[in-house]
């Protein structure tokens, strides 16, 4: 099936989302960055997609200079001028093993898969690590580009601007939203818009802003396509939930975790995403937090107070 098909396919188990692949990003950093790949093993002939045939030969011998993140993507930049692609998918997950051999748990350490046959992509690195990509689902891929080709590469030239970017402000968002007919949850998720949201973080920021799933998207602008006072407070709302989430690890709601086998515990801070039936946490609101399907996806909010 053609690459653009594969990416098409909606699939209802939550994927990692931006403040997971920071984090995950993150803990590669100390890892990967300024380290040269010594040895590159690619264990099978694909994941969600083949690897490319020079997949190997590109990537050995060369250094990391950068590590860095595009919306759900890590992008590691190589002295060759190429770039690493790396997506997670919905079970992918790196860790880092030492020089000994052993990996440092943290204080929230969770056993991740222990079948080491989904151990599908092993980078050595001259750091003295061994950066290890397992994948039970096989949901997850890697692509090197050319960084001169990047602007033109399909997975990332329609992405709208990062969300905690400096690109990504009120204006903006009214001017992507004007005239728009489909529902303010709908818009956000379109990464044309804004770049690495998705169904977890956009339920618990439309509720942080007061603001209703089915609300329209065009009304966070004025006829001039000015912002209204909606559209400030949705951005600040995208904001501090993105920041929170990651100051918290992310989301450990399916198979995210970090580098170190830690959970992510951000989902002990969700005010309606996964909590039907439960009374919503506005003070003074008293409302029940309702669920139904929105765009093949399930949206949590409080009809209440979500206007």
């Amino acid at each position: 099936m053609a690459l653009s098909r594969h990416l098409q396919k909606v699939n209802a188990k939550p994927m990692p989302e931006l403040p997971e692949v920071e984090t995950v990003r993150r803990g590669l950093q100390p890892a990967m960055e300024g380290a040269k790949i010594v040895k590159a093993e690619a264990r099978r002939k694909d994941l969600r997609f083949p690897f490319q045939k020079d997949f190997i030969a590109r990537l050995e011998g060369q250094t990391v200079t950068g590590l860095g993140r595009r919306a759900k993507y890590l992008m590691a930049d190589l002295t060759s001028g190429d770039v690493l692609l790396m997506h997670l998918g919905m079970s992918g997950s790196f860790r880092v093993l030492k020089g000994d051999g052993k990996s440092t748990p943290g204080e929230f350490h969770y056993p991740r898969s222990e079948d080491r046959a989904h151990d599908h992509v092993v980078f050595h690195m001259s750091s003295g690590s061994a950066v290890i990509f397992n994948d039970p689902r096989r949901f997850g891929y890697m692509k090197i580009i050319a960084r001169n080709a990047l602007d033109e590469e399909p997975l990332l030239k329609d992405l709208g601007p990062e969300p905690l970017g400096n690109e990504f402000d009120a204006t903006m968002l009214a001017r992507a939203c004007h005239n728009k007919k489909t529902s303010l949850k709908a818009a956000l998720l379109d990464q044309r818009v804004v770049a690495g949201l998705g169904n977890i973080y956009v339920c618990e920021a439309l509720f942080r802003a007061h603001l209703s799933p089915r609300r329209l998207a065009a009304t966070l602008a004025t006829k001039k396509a000015e912002p209204t006072d909606h559209a400030k407070r949705l951005v600040e709302a995208i904001h501090a939930v993105l920041n929170a989430a990651i100051k918290a690890g992310g989301s450990s709601i399916s198979d995210h975790r970090l580098t170190t086998g830690e959970m992510g515990y951000f989902q002990h801070s969700f005010q309606v995403y996964d909590r039907e039936g439960e009374t919503c946490r506005t003070p003074r609101c008293g409302g029940i937090v309702k669920r139904f399907t929105q765009n093949g996806r399930s949206t949590f909010w409080c009809p209440k107070c979500q206007k």
